[in-house]
């Protein structure tokens, strides 16, 4: 279940990338994923995804579009990407933010669908508003994209800014150590991604999500419960049998039909296993003559 209306997303990403010396910028990968996938990540549950920029392979079905001309700037993106969109709000994204949440994304369209607002967007840390990290009522984006073409002859290279200042809006304000709103512009801004990604408090969650993508699963892990059971297996059987017993735990969830419950039952099951055998263990005298 969600507690927002059904929305579109448009993804834009089809940036020159002058400051990555022209590098394809949503295909550059961090922690093994590309930047336009950890940003799809975000957004699984939008009725329809719109990404504008050259095609290129994705974790997942897309719809793909281009502004005319191509490199028309972020205004014509837009425009060419709204063509498609149909729901009554519309998430728009960057395809730069390594570390967009999908909380976050909820809160943004939670917000956007509260009375007297035409669309909600992100604040940074910093206090700069983050318009291509925003969820928008689909018609008044329509209404601006159209007022500033007629005004301007031309949406074709006009500064993002110009959207906003006659748009009713609320904003999404980030704690200081919100990562949601960083942005890859630079080389610099990658490195510092990929050495955040390895953050001993946070890597074991983004290499589990990581694997999720990979695979095609969704599916809510006890990293916890797992590394408990994997520290039982190892301590009261033998070392390598941590791994197998993880395996073996995946393996008979998914012959009982997959699903977070089935896990959570094969975890127990092998979680009680591993006990006996520690009990034999350090019991010399169990089942043995008194």
């Amino acid at each position: 279940m969600t507690d927002h209306a059904e929305y579109d997303v448009v993804v834009l990403a089809g940036g020159a990338a002058r400051r990555l010396g022209g590098a394809d910028k949503p295909g550059v990968r961090i922690g093994g994923r590309a930047l336009l996938d950890r940003v799809l990540g975000a957004c699984p549950d939008a009725a329809r995804t719109v990404v504008v920029g050259p095609r290129r392979a994705t974790a997942r079905p897309v719809l793909w579009t281009r502004e005319e001309p191509p490199g028309g700037g972020p205004l014509a993106a837009l425009h060419a990407g709204l063509r498609h969109a149909t729901a009554g709000t519309v998430l728009v994204l960057s395809a730069d933010l390594p570390f967009l949440r999908p909380d976050t994304v909820r809160e943004l369209l939670t917000e956007a669908g509260a009375a007297g607002t035409e669309g909600t967007l992100l604040v940074d840390p910093a206090g700069r508003d983050q318009p291509l990290v925003a969820a928008y009522r689909t018609e008044p984006l329509r209404r601006e994209l159209a007022l500033l073409a007629t005004e301007h002859g031309t949406l074709t290279g006009l500064p993002l800014r110009l959207l906003l200042s006659d748009l009713t809006l609320t904003r999404l304000h980030r704690p200081t150590d919100s990562p949601d709103s960083f942005d890859c512009d630079t080389w610099d801004d990658i490195g510092a991604a990929r050495a955040r990604i390895r953050d001993h408090g946070t890597v074991l969650d983004e290499w589990i999500s990581a694997v999720k993508a990979e695979m095609g699963l969704d599916l809510d892990v006890d990293t916890a419960g797992l590394l408990d059971l994997a520290r039982d297996a190892a301590h009261g059987v033998a070392r390598p049998a941590a791994p197998l017993t993880t395996f073996l735990v995946g393996y008979a969830a998914a012959q009982r039909g997959g699903g977070p419950e089935a896990v959570a039952e094969a975890a127990r099951a092998a979680t009680a296993l591993a006990a006996r055998w520690a009990e034999e263990k350090t019991d010399g005298s169990a089942d043995g003559p008194s």
